[in-house]
């Protein structure tokens, strides 16, 4: 088992979800169950499953969850570029999103790697 606060990538998931929730409040309101939504369930669920597979008993349980969790990146990749397409978002905002979401799934894909 390990200490998920102690994990640099848990850490820089629950910043990130921190700067979606933030991104997401100058969204459309017509968005509140729509991209906003889904977008912060996303980006929650990254850091999450980091902690909670971390709690697991194997190494086995917790590269699934890593694995979850990378998912959810991917995911939250495709929700950021709607956002772009739809003009929620600039594309400078777009990029630098991108770029702690390719960070954060090397961190995941590293980890993972460990537990092997």
């Amino acid at each position: 088992m390990h200490k998920f606060k102690d994990l640099k990538v848990w850490q820089k998931s629950v910043e990130l979800a921190t700067d979606i929730y933030r991104l997401t409040t100058t969204f459309p309101s017509e968005e509140k169950f729509g991209l906003i939504s889904q977008m912060r369930r996303c980006v929650v669920s990254i850091s999450s499953n980091i902690a909670e597979g971390a709690g697991r008993d194997t190494k086995k349980d917790f590269s699934n969850f890593l694995s979850i969790a990378y998912a959810s990146c991917c995911e939250l990749n495709t929700q950021l570029i709607i956002s772009y397409n739809l003009n929620y978002i600039a594309q400078n905002q777009l990029k630098e999103i991108e770029s702690c979401i390719e960070e954060i799934q090397k961190m995941l894909f590293s980890l993972k790697n460990t537990l092997v």
